[in-house]
């Protein structure tokens, strides 16, 4: 962009009058984008603050994504007040590290200091160790101790992911004194929904949501209020378990105990939310060998990630090829097998993705356990029965009226058994690596293609030869 265009974008854009937000419709269009980057090109500063000052810290985190890294230096030093850390939270992980590792320690600890140990975890776990160190040391005592002791659970699990910031009072407790705590002590969490009653030892009774509170005559005690019934996550429990729990209960926030049944933390809903999302994109990314996905990922990490999989489908693809050569003398004289070929290897492929799909959701969702795996084959095998039945009368009357009805029958018999066979890899593949504690989701799909395209070709063209169609 020419420097008078530059110049000229930025003159019409201008920021909102004091105290007006931008809209909706007009956040981050490339048109804003495009002045914010001009203003950033002809060192105009104030200008650059002015138009961004009105987002909201998650539009301003999704600007900084859209900008090249040098851009987002120069926004970040022309806007050094409006970088809370809010906005460094929502950053995406590629483009925080890289904002992170361009900021002094001190400066880091402090945005550190303002966020709940959760996102305070998530700003600095993936830091080299020195810097962690040095950015701990320039931590308040009480906020170092509660991030060093989460960077002690492993990753993913509820101890690293959980917030220790919560309210937790004894059962003695009337409504009104409860009240009264809550208004006297400001070095309480901000934000709460629920206050968890704990006894002498710090193990859970039960939990109040403050709905109850406001409701409930002062006098009332708190055990008499209070839900006794409660879900508990133990600290080690992974992310994913943690998900389902919130979802299958309906919870709002949850505590979360250590091994010795001790309170330690709590998980809110919001937390659960970006736990759904990140695992259901990483499944879908798992399962098209796409390594992380992230567009903010370097090339040579994507690169690394991408290729060892295409290497596998390479090999995958040279076995079908074998096969096919086997035949090479009958699709010589019978050119109309190699046309159709294509199709039985196509539709098998495109069942076993369903069936695939379904197995790995089911195993991320516990629905698929050892207890119902053979319900849950004989399921899908008889689902894709029907499946190759109905595509196998289709393409065989086609068939039959374009070539021949030999040929009809032939691919049609084909048909039914490839889709039989994907139906069967499609559950099988995914069951088996969970079994072997991989991740089902990371490498099925390579496997269920292979047997597909392998099956697909040998059926139709082993019985093109064994039926006499090709003499």
């Amino acid at each position: 962009m020419a420097e008078n265009e530059i110049a000229e974008l930025v003159e019409e854009t201008a920021p909102p009058e004091e105290g007006e937000q931008l809209d909706e419709e007009n956040r981050l269009k490339p048109e804003f984008v495009d002045a914010v980057i001009g203003a950033l090109a002809v060192g105009d500063e104030g200008r650059a603050y002015d138009l961004v000052e009105p987002l909201h810290p998650a539009d301003l985190a999704d600007l900084f994504e859209l900008l090249q890294p040098d851009q987002r230096r120069a926004l970040a030093r022309a806007i050094t007040d409006l970088m809370t850390g809010e906005v460094i939270a929502e950053l995406n992980d590629y483009v925080r590290d890289g904002m992170i590792e361009a900021l002094p320690h001190a400066a880091v600890a402090g945005i550190a200091e303002q966020l709940d140990t959760d996102d305070a975890v998530q700003l600095i776990e993936d830091l080299e160790p020195e810097d962690q160190r040095a950015i701990l040391a320039q931590m308040e005592p009480e906020d170092r101790a509660a991030i060093e002791s989460a960077l002690a659970y492993p990753e993913e699990t509820a101890g690293r992911l959980m917030q220790r910031e919560l309210v937790a009072v004894p059962e003695h407790m009337t409504v009104g004194d409860l009240i009264d705590y809550m208004r006297e002590h400001e070095e309480l969490p901000t934000e709460f929904w629920e206050i968890f009653v704990v006894d002498h030892k710090h193990h859970p009774l039960g939990s109040c949501a403050l709905s109850w509170i406001l409701r409930a005559p002062r006098h009332i005690a708190l055990s008499d209020v209070m839900k006794r019934d409660q879900t508990l996550i133990p600290v080690g429990m992974d992310q994913e378990e943690v998900a389902l729990r919130f979802q299958k209960y309906g919870l709002i926030s949850a505590a979360v105990v250590d091994e010795s049944g001790r309170l330690v933390g709590q998980l809110t809903v919001d937390d659960i939310v970006h736990i759904i999302s990140e695992e259901a994109g990483e499944d879908a990314l798992l399962m098209s060998g796409a390594g992380e996905g992230d567009i903010n990922e370097p090339i040579r990490d994507a690169y690394s990630a991408r290729v060892r999989w295409l290497v596998a489908n390479l090999g995958t693809a040279l076995i079908a090829s074998l096969i096919i050569a086997m035949f090479g003398a009958a699709i010589e004289k019978l050119v109309a097998l190699a046309i159709l070929m294509p199709i039985v290897a196509s539709i098998g492929g495109n069942a076993g993705t369903q069936t695939m799909a379904v197995s790995v959701r089911a195993l991320a969702m516990n629905q698929l356990t050892r207890s119902n795996t053979r319900r849950i084959i004989w399921r899908e095998l008889r689902v894709a029965l029907l499946n190759g039945a109905t595509i196998a009368a289709l393409i065989g009357v086609a068939t039959a009226l374009i070539f021949s009805p030999l040929l009809g029958g032939v691919i049609a018999l084909a048909v039914v058994i490839n889709i039989i066979t994907a139906g069967l890899a499609g559950v099988a593949v995914p069951v088996l690596f969970d079994r072997m504690g991989q991740d089902p989701a990371v490498a099925s799909s390579v496997f269920v293609t292979m047997i597909t395209d392998s099956m697909g070709f040998f059926a139709f063209l082993g019985l093109a030869v064994a039926s006499g169609l090709v003499g």
